[in-house]
């Protein structure tokens, strides 16, 4: 429940109340009129190609407790189910949200992590989410724009004492926008590296936008990078307090031990060190979880309290999920996004992965890199060879520039032809941009070979 009383709720979200409704108190707040239902706020939003508050009708009938529009049309709504919903006024309805997403922020005042990253982000969140002892609300999914984090902040209960907020970046200033909205206490950036080139034009400028969660930092702020992330430097000041995680860094691993299905290792803080079991093989994520262990030692929290919750770590969906088909196939599912950081650490990982058979990957094209798109493709494709990967399969016309040694268009095409390409003991990585549509391979392989039952 949002438990901000109606005339106060209109107030943090700038808004003039229309029409009175019955409840005093909404259960949360929606920006999708088919989610709409008994206790919720609809917020219509001006979209892109349709008009949220076009909408806000269906969610009344729906018994959503009110509904937050344009001038316009709350002015049509004023007279209509008269007595029972609210209707609120704004002429921004989308800053509406975002200010009472900070509103309810402010209310609950537990400290806040915001965490971005060329890669890892969510990966991060959840690792984060699983360690920290104490009540955590983490954004869902991809709730991590200006629209989804505000969401994912009105949808923390009251009691929660810390709050993990994945950060997107796509441009100059949507950070610190976001900042704006979160007003972190501890930021946390995973990594840096090529993604979103073709909208920033330079490293310089990625490294730029990446730092403006730093900048966005209160009095009394923590700041937790990379320990190699020199390019860092400048956006760094001796009022910050830094956490590095990495070899050589302030949070590191020692004995690191990987097994079959877990990796096991010392980890060393400036608050103690203690034994991790954490549930997976991938190098990629040993540094992610280093990365959530320094959130924890930013926000002064036991090191070995967090190293007895490592069973709870879960990842995202298409994240690094396995899938066991029939004759011991392996599938290894990191189909969410891609980009030339995230690709190399799972072109390692495939490569290193113990196999009956044949290390095979289908490998979307990489979105958004700009002109030295295709240098990127190719080097990623020299590597895979190198490590002894094939045969890559290319799907989409990006993936053209790994000239791969299969290429089909889409993803339906691609689960046809690795059904019948695949053989005993095969281990195949899935991977590339969103856009690619790669989650269908994993779907329709289960379908055409079978889950494993062991």
């Amino acid at each position: 429940m949002i438990d901000l009383a109606a005339e106060r709720l209109a107030a943090e979200a700038g808004a003039a109340i229309v029409r009175r409704g019955r409840s005093e108190f909404c259960e949360r707040a929606v920006v999708d009129s088919r989610e709409a239902g008994r206790g919720d706020l609809f917020i219509g939003l001006a979209g892109e190609h349709l008009d949220g508050g076009r909408f806000a009708s269906d969610a009344m009938s729906a018994g959503a407790w009110g509904v937050l529009v344009d001038p316009a049309h709350g002015a049509d709504l004023a007279g209509e189910g008269a007595g029972e919903a609210w209707v609120l006024s704004s002429p921004d309805p989308e800053r509406s949200l975002q200010s009472l997403g900070r509103a309810w922020r402010r209310e609950i005042g537990c400290p806040l992590v915001g965490i971005t990253g060329s890669t890892g982000k969510t990966s991060v969140k959840d690792i984060t989410r699983a360690l920290l002892p104490r009540r955590v609300h983490a954004s869902p999914q991809n709730y991590n724009t200006e629209i989804g984090l505000p969401l994912a902040l009105l949808a923390a209960p009251r009691d929660t004492e810390v709050l993990v907020m994945e950060m997107a970046m796509r441009g100059l200033g949507q950070i610190e926008q976001l900042c704006e909205i979160a007003e972190p206490d501890v930021a946390a950036i995973t990594n840096i590296g090529p993604v979103h080139l073709e909208l920033l034009g330079t490293l310089e400028a990625i490294v730029a936008a990446k730092a403006e969660i730093i900048t966005g930092l209160g009095a009394g702020g923590r700041a937790v990078i990379p320990e190699d992330a020199e390019a860092l430097s400048p956006h760094l000041h001796d009022q910050l307090t830094t956490f590095t995680f990495g070899a050589g860094g302030d949070v590191f691993a020692e004995s690191v031990e990987v097994g079959s299905t877990q990796t096991r290792a010392l980890i060393r803080t400036p608050h103690g060190e203690a034994r991790f079991e954490l549930p997976f093989t991938e190098a990629h994520n040993l540094a992610n979880a280093l990365c959530a262990v320094a959130i924890g030692v930013a926000l002064d929290l036991d090191v070995a309290e967090m190293a007895a919750r490592t069973a709870r770590i879960e990842f995202s969906r298409l994240r690094g999920e396995r899938v066991s088909l029939r004759e011991g196939i392996l599938l290894l599912n990191d189909c969410y996004n891609a980009n030339p950081v995230s690709m190399r650490a799972a072109i390692e990982h495939l490569a290193g992965h113990p196999a009956g058979g044949r290390r095979v990957a289908i490998l979307g094209g990489m979105a958004e890199l700009g002109p030295d798109g295709p240098a990127f493709h190719e080097e990623l494709a020299s590597l895979a060879r190198e490590r002894g990967i094939g045969p890559l399969i290319g799907v989409g016309q990006l993936a053209r520039a790994y000239a791969p040694d299969l290429w089909v268009e889409g993803p339906h095409e691609a689960a046809e032809l690795a059904a019948g390409e695949l053989a005993a003991g095969d281990v195949l990585l899935v991977k590339g941009s969103r856009a690619v549509g790669l989650e269908l391979v994993a779907d329709e392989l289960r379908i055409a070979l079978g889950e494993s039952e062991s």
